[in-house]
Formats: C-alpha cells, structure tokens, sequence
C-alpha cells in the first residue's frame, strides 16, 4: 500500500472498518436468512425460492430494519437526554456542572464563531436552530423511517403466513396493534436500552486504555464528563 493511500485511509478507518463489518453481516444475515426461509418454504411443502426473491422478500425486509429502528433508537434518546441527564463518574456523560443547551460561547455559535466553523453555526434563526438540533433530527427521521418500513414490511411478511395457514389477512392499522409487530419491536428495544444503561454505569468504574470512549486508566470512579 502506498503512503497516499495510507494517509488517506488511517483518518477514516473507524468509519471504513465499521462499514465493511456492517456489509459482511447483511451479506452473512442475507444467506442465512435466505437458507432458514427456504427451510421454512419446504415445511409448509412450499417451493423454495431463489437469493434474489428473498432480498426482495417483506420477511428480509422487515427482518433488516426491526434492527436498523432500534438501533436509531438508541441513539435518538441517548443524544436528545444526555443534554440535561448527567451520571456521576461516568465518562458517557457531560460534566455535573454542564447540564442543559450551555451558552453560546460554549457552543460556538452566532458571534462567538470561530475560524473553521460551519455556516449555519455563523448564522441566526431557523437556520441555527435547525443546525443546533440535526444530529437529532436526521436520527430522529431515519428511526421514524426504518419503524414504518418495518412495519410495513412485518405487516406483509405476517399476512403471507396467515395465507399459508388458510387465514384471512389483516389490515396494517390492525397489525400495528398485533402483538407480532410489538414482539418484534419491543425484544430489540430493550435490549438496546439495557447496552445504553450498561454502558453509562460500566465507564464509572471500568477503563479501556486509549479509548475516547472510557476514561483515562488512573482517572478516578467520580470523575464525570473525562474522555481518555
């Protein structure tokens, strides 16, 4: 590899690291998904079916994104609450004394500007308050998105096995109240509140040495908003 491209890569490894593991579990999930749904075709004495069809299939679809909204999740409230909760000691949130939108010069916007930031934070009105909250926002959206398409899509892969068992299917306003939308939904919800709730309370006590996301190995329990 040449220097160039080392230059270039080692600033955006975190992100081209995670992408790579993000396409090989789709791919991995795709396959295996693929094979269990074909099992599935041969129980009900059904014709199995072919790797494209099934990636165009409501079941991968709404397998897919019952992750992707949860995950969203995750992120929406963490980022929106952590501006007023705070947890003592932990690295994951802000200092005690730092609760709430904090001041503009802390922020950096309007005229306490610096050299280097972006135009909106320059700006005033709707465009700062828009930029002020889009990282909230864009996950808000994309959440909101992904938990329609699941459910859009959990709702056709549901009224495909109600066909197969010789059942009449249902409305989608009927299966947003159906207890196989929410067990979908709610078994990643919580799981996905609990590594959050995990995460904040772990960084007080434990360390991993050189991670911005722990704080520093000799840091001590109560020191709370230091990154390592």
């Amino acid at each position: 590899m040449s220097d160039r491209a080392r230059t270039w890569l080692r600033p955006q490894s975190l992100s081209i690291v995670f992408g790579l593991l993000f396409l090989g579990s789709l791919v991995g999930q795709a396959l295996v998904g693929w094979h269990l749904y074909n099992d599935e075709q041969h129980a009900a004495r059904l014709p199995g079916v072919g790797l494209g069809y099934y990636l165009r299939s409501a079941d991968f679809a709404a397998d897919v994104t019952e992750n992707w909204q949860s995950e969203y999740l995750q992120f929406l409230p963490y980022i929106v609450l952590t501006v007023w909760l705070l947890q003592h000691g932990s690295s994951e949130s802000k200092e005690l004394d730092k609760a709430g939108r904090e001041s503009d010069e802390d922020q950096k916007v309007g005229g306490h500007a610096v050299e280097g930031s972006p135009r909106w934070a320059k700006a005033g009105g709707w465009r700062l308050a828009i930029y002020s909250n889009s990282l909230g926002l864009v996950m808000g959206a994309i959440f909101v998105a992904s938990w329609l398409t699941q459910s859009i899509a959990g709702w056709a892969a549901y009224n495909r096995e109600r066909l197969q068992d010789l059942r009449d299917p249902i409305s989608w306003p009927a299966y947003l109240g159906h207890p196989d939308f929410w067990s979908r939904t709610l078994q990643n919800w919580q799981s996905e509140f609990l590594a959050v709730a995990s995460m904040a309370v772990f960084a007080i006590y434990l360390r991993q040495r050189g991670s911005p996301e722990s704080k520093p190995v000799g840091e001590p329990h109560d020191s709370t908003g230091v990154e390592g």
